[in-house]
């Protein structure tokens, strides 16, 4: 019997087109799950939503089919279960509704941008002068991408333009001086390195100024409303508060990740010689060169938001409509083509699986299970009697570890940071609540590191395939506890020393 049933499963794990066992172990996830009884303040369709989007992220996880299949699994149960809607007509609404949202079209065009320093080779050279100052060793590497996220994030408020858009095509260019690409096989030789770094760069940038993020400036909004406008943060006090913090993570970061995946190839002494005769080879610039640079500039102007502070508002352009100005230059001057457009698999892969994460966690906070995870944390933390500080800990931590239900670090400050401040604000001694307001603000950025789904930079810099799931979030567990304990342990008497408590 026992027999029978192996072959049973070797057959049929030999012809699906998914690993049965781990299938299995995220189905009875799902069984479990709508056996457990509802709990009370939700209905039974938002626990059914909730039992779909912890099935969706186990089977991930697991890797049972390719994420963009996973990704479509959630919406086909979406759709059937009709979990968000009374009708299969509104449910399939829901279900496709996050494909209009900007952001992940953002996401999409940045990676199609991208595709152009490859193919003009201005990717490779800008890799090659990289190499050329600090390629003697790998970790200097990193530092210059470090350096780069930081002199851009005061002038792109998109994160995701920024890191995804600009620093990574860049990043990817150098691995490739190295020979370092998913396709052969050869990441680990700096590529998942300098991927880590480039990504991780991305959050800790996006805590240091005010304008360096989409959601900061809510932030702001929230965190004077909780406090009855007593306390307002500026540009200035922003990035005062957070510049040595900030700093500091910044400095220890390639390091840490240094230690937590180091690269193959760790000392490159001939690769600055190496860099210097072959952009000797390359010459000067070419046409295209020129008029993807020019793009690229043309990018950052619109992205940092020039054309308003010297015209006014009116002038203001969203992100995503610059990605598509972008976009739209580059394919009429030749630069790249239609076909190009077709065959970037990575960037319509990443519409189809952030699209959907997207999709459940604003259906999460659409059917209000948000709302009660907040409140449950604010009944618990008042019945436990505990002291100020755990209070203030634990609400800090409860915030950044919930972004693993979230796909979207806007729609999570929009959806929970004013609860977590209202109830810090209560809960909190008065002579403190200054500091616990900063942290929640540093907190708001530093939980970009936990996933791959975390916000609009991370599928863009996971999609190119030099880092495998298990490392990402392992990766980014670690360096989120790292910087808040950073910014715990520095930030704390620094804004002590400012004045600010």
């Amino acid at each position: 019997m026992i027999t029978a049933i192996k072959a049973i499963f070797r057959y049929f794990n030999d012809a699906v087109p998914f690993k049965l066992g781990p299938a299995l172990a995220a189905t009875a996830v799902l069984v479990v799950l709508l056996l457990v009884p509802c709990p009370e303040g939700l209905t039974p369709k938002a626990w059914g939503l909730v039992a779909i989007f912890l099935t969706t992220i186990v089977a991930i996880i697991l890797k049972v089919m390719p994420i963009g299949v996973m990704a479509m699994m959630a919406i086909v149960i979406v759709s059937l279960s009709q979990v968000t809607s009374t009708s299969s007509k509104g449910a399939i609404t829901d279900a496709l509704s996050s494909f209009a949202n900007p952001l992940i079209w953002l996401i999409v065009v940045a990676i199609l941008i991208s595709r152009g320093l490859k193919k003009t080779g201005l990717g490779s050279r800008i890799g090659l002068i990289f190499i050329s100052l600090l390629g003697k060793r790998t970790v200097g590497i990193g530092y210059g991408l470090t350096i780069c996220e930081l002199v851009l994030a005061p002038f792109t408020p998109s994160n995701t333009a920024r890191g995804g858009g600009i620093v990574h095509p860049i990043m990817k260019s150098i691995a490739n001086a190295f020979d370092s690409d998913p396709a052969k096989g050869t990441q680990g030789k700096v590529g998942t390195y300098l991927a880590l770094v480039n990504y991780h760069a991305n959050p800790i940038t996006s805590a240091m100024f005010l304008t360096a993020t989409a959601p900061n400036p809510l932030v702001v909004d929230y965190v004077a409303r909780a406090t009855h406008q007593n306390f307002h943060l500026s540009w200035t006090t922003w990035a005062l508060c957070m510049f040595l913090p900030g700093l500091v993570c910044l400095l220890a970061m390639p390091l840490v990740i240094y230690l937590l995946s180091p690269p193959e190839l760790k000392v490159t002494p001939d690769a600055v010689d190496y860099a210097r005769t072959e952009l000797a080879k390359m010459g000067p610039l070419t046409a295209k060169e020129k008029v993807m640079l020019g793009t690229f500039g043309l990018l950052l102007v619109l992205w940092a938001n020039v054309p308003a502070m010297l015209f006014g508002p009116a002038f203001t352009l969203d992100p995503t409509v610059v990605a598509f100005v972008g976009l739209f230059v580059l394919i009429i001057t030749g630069t790249i083509d239609w076909d190009d457009v077709l065959s970037e698999k990575s960037a319509w892969d990443t519409l189809v699986w952030f699209g959907a994460l997207v999709m459940m966690a604003e259906q999460l906070s659409k059917v209000g299970v948000i709302a009660w995870f907040s409140e449950g944390m604010k009944g618990a933390i008042v019945a436990s009697g505990m002291g100020w500080g755990p209070i203030a800990a634990i609400l800090v931590l409860a915030f950044v570890f919930s972004h693993y239900l979230f796909a979207s670090t806007t729609a999570h400050v929009s959806a929970m940071l004013l609860a977590f401040l209202g109830v810090g604000v209560q809960l909190i001694p008065a002579p403190y609540v200054v500091p616990f307001m900063l942290m929640m603000t540093a907190a708001s950025a530093i939980m970009m590191t936990l996933t791959h789904y975390a916000t609009g930079t991370s599928p863009i810099i996971f999609g190119s395939g030099y880092v495998t799931m298990g490392d990402w979030w392992r990766v980014g567990f670690v360096m989120c506890v790292v910087e808040l304990l950073i910014f715990a342990v520095i930030g704390i008497p620094w804004w002590n020393v400012l004045g600010y408590w």
